[in-house]
């Protein structure tokens, strides 16, 4: 028998006692007797001491709880990816000891075996040991060995001869040490079996390292593995992320762009792949500056040159370097500002909210502009509504923009009597960096760019300067605009809507606007009639407002008599529905839930039926007497003196819904701040 050494993990280099001394103190442990001191090493002393509480018979050392069929193959399913890597590296381990009687064991992480590789002959002829796939080779089934004792111990561990507990192991030394994860858990145990005498000094030392290598050759299959399911991720991320995504090396020319970046660019990638970034796009600068230097940017507006129309983008870009810091390639995200323009629309409010169901009346002259309206939504031809302040001029272009084909897109109104004469050119076309002072800093879209795709309002359009008439006609004429200070021309696909208070024949005879700018605006003329046209709708117009402000105050107000309705039909409302409104949302918020009387109605309103009898004898319902008969002279003064008092108290009532802010006031009744602050001083 040669002399071996069996490595242990406190004193690897201990000389096992072998031989007739040591099979005495295993045959004094048998018998229930315990070792001399320094007879056996302390682990396999400890090793015997839980045998024989596990109740391990020492004369059967055969492993008999053996897992077969479905069982065997769910187990070997399980550990099919540790079976695979492990299995060359047990080759390898065995031709180092083929023909010696050897075989080498690979263990799941409880003890069953999973693969077996040796000597045929030697497995055959070892019934007693059972080196079958299945069989479990614990401490509590078989004895100490170099599986069993490895879990025990959760470390490289080797066992010779009569070290073992069983008798039937005696003949053999085996070498055993656990298999880890990243994790540092315990998966599997490799080990090796061969005769005592055939053992080599090295032999635990090689199965040690041939389970590092399985560990080693594990983690890299993981490292793989997420690599691939990250390179996955990233594929997915760059076919479906919304912004365009172009790749370009380290002298500018595209690599990769995504199926966005196509649809920008309207070319497939086959055709955009190997041509310079620089040569699509208007400001080379800054792309040359991030390939050569490494300078990213971010948000920088570049017209990119495709046909049949340039298309505007901000685009952002960022270099990728190696692990030496050097630039390998360069990312860039494509964002059409048409698309970016959308959203802002989205989450800013632009957008209409009235339809055709909220224009309430049944009289002929509404129901006659209703039909016009909805005749005029089918198509894409410019509209001009025409009708006196407070006539639902917005309403009607709200719905028609949301009857239309291009109801999803951007809504956009802009009053031209409330944007001073030096900033509307700004307003409707934008300017770029540096067009004039005070300019923001990349400059900044106008009202025509966030329309596209949409609706364009443009109210009080007979306010208008002359000089930006030709600015809005060249536009309707070309579909392009050009922004403040820039040279570069952007198509536009906008619908517009003009609306006017005015009689625009008459300011075109007073040179006031032009005609053919007119002429291009009324393609569809839709004249909305006041609310004096439409007496009977009155009723219907009170009870809706009367419930809705009701509503809006937390309140359920009474209906009123027939009288005040009467009084309400009477009245000329020149302010028309906006004054309506108005009025109503007073008398609620002074009368709260009790019904509207005739004491509640304002002066104005008492006084309406006398403006139209101006002979007969019109009883005062407030007083129970009648009125005098006026001259006409004094019937025509006391009009304009009620309409002018009427128009004023409107005007103030604005003014301090809006806290004193007389633009919104002005902006809200239709009128340009010069205006509103000449009727007051008229007034």
């Amino acid at each position: 028998m040669c002399s071996i050494r069996s490595e242990s993990h406190d004193n690897p280099g201990t000389e096992p006692p072998l031989g007739e001394r040591f099979l005495a103190a295993w045959t004094r442990f048998i018998a229930g007797g315990e070792p001399e001191p320094g007879e056996v090493r302390p682990d396999v002393a400890q090793a015997w001491e839980r045998c024989r509480a596990a109740g391990v018979d020492p004369y059967q050392g055969r492993s008999t709880r053996l897992l077969a069929g479905p069982k065997l193959e769910q187990l070997l399913e399980r550990h099919k990816n540790l079976i695979a890597v492990a299995r060359p590296f047990m080759g390898n381990l065995y031709q180092f000891v083929a023909g010696s009687s050897f075989v080498v064991l690979l263990c799941d992480e409880r003890g069953r075996i999973l693969e077996t590789v040796g000597d045929p002959d030697v497995i055959r002829s070892a019934p007693d040991l059972n080196f079958a796939r299945g069989a479990l080779w614990t401490e509590g089934e078989i004895g100490n060995n170099g599986v069993g004792t490895a879990l025990a111990l959760q470390r490289p561990f080797q066992v010779s001869g009569a070290e073992h507990y069983c008798l039937k192991h005696h003949p053999w030394t085996c070498s055993g040490a656990p298999i880890r994860d990243d994790e540092d858990r315990i998966i599997g145990i490799l080990e090796m079996s061969g005769p005592v005498a055939a053992t080599h000094q090295h032999t635990l030392g090689m199965v040690v390292a041939a389970a590092e290598a399985i560990r080693q050759q594990l983690g890299v299959q993981l490292r793989n593995r997420e690599l691939t399911l990250l390179n996955g991720h990233l594929s997915n991320l760059f076919l479906s992320v919304s912004d365009g995504v172009v790749v370009v090396d380290a002298q500018g020319a595209i690599q990769q762009v995504n199926p966005v970046a196509e649809t920008i660019f309207k070319t497939r990638s086959e055709a955009l792949v190997g041509t310079p970034f620089i040569g699509h796009v208007d400001r080379p600068d800054p792309v040359r500056a991030l390939v050569s230097e490494g300078r990213p940017f971010a948000d920088l507006e570049l017209n990119l040159d495709t046909r049949p129309e340039p298309v505007a983008c901000l685009v952002s870009g960022k270099p990728i370097r190696d692990d030496q810091g050097r630039i390998t390639s360069a990312v860039m995200f494509l964002n059409p500002i048409h698309r970016i323009n959308k959203l802002i629309n989205r989450f800013s409010g632009a957008h209409a909210a009235f339809t055709f169901d909220d224009i309430l009346g049944e009289g002929p002259a509404l129901k006659q502009a209703v039909g016009q309206a909805i005749q005029a939504a089918g198509g894409d031809s410019n509209v001009l509504l025409q009708g006196e302040s407070g006539t639902g001029k917005e309403m009607f272009a709200q719905a028609i923009h949301n009857r239309s084909a291009r109801r999803h897109g951007p809504f956009i109104a802009v009053n031209c009597g409330a944007i001073p004469r030096e900033l509307i050119g700004s307003e409707l076309f934008g300017y770029v960096e540096g067009a004039f002072t005070g300019a923001l800093r990349r400059g900044r879209p106008g009202k025509f760019e966030l329309a596209a795709g949409g609706t364009l309002f443009l109210d009080e359009i007979g306010d208008m300067p002359l000089d930006q008439q030709v600015s809005l006609l060249r536009v309707l004429q070309d579909k392009s605009i050009t922004r403040i200070g820039g040279d570069k021309a952007l198509v536009v696909d906008v619908r517009i809507i003009c609306a006017t208070n005015k009689d625009l024949l008459q300011e075109i005879a007073r040179g006031n606007f032009r005609q053919d700018l007119y002429y291009r605006l009324n393609v569809i003329s839709i004249v909305l009639p006041p609310l004096r046209r439409q007496r009977e709708d009155i009723p219907l117009l009170f009870h809706t407002f009367h419930r809705r402000i009701g509503r809006k105050l937390g309140l359920d107000p009474a209906d009123p008599p027939a009288e005040v309705l009467a009084r309400l039909q009477a009245y000329d409302w020149p302010g028309n529905l906006r004054e309506f409104q108005n009025v109503l949302e007073r008398m609620v918020n002074a009368c709260g839930r009790r019904p509207i009387t005739l004491d509640d109605l304002p002066e104005e309103i008492l006084g309406g039926p006398a403006s139209r009898n101006t002979d007969a004898r019109v009883p005062d319902l407030r007083r129970g007497r009648e009125a005098e008969p006026l001259s006409l002279r004094e019937h025509r003064a006391g009009i304009k003196a009620s309409l002018a008092a009427q128009e004023r108290q409107v005007i103030l009532d604005s003014i301090a819904q809006h806290g004193g802010n007389v633009s919104l006031a002005a902006r809200c009744l239709g009128y340009s701040r010069t205006s509103l602050y000449r009727k007051l001083a008229r007034t």
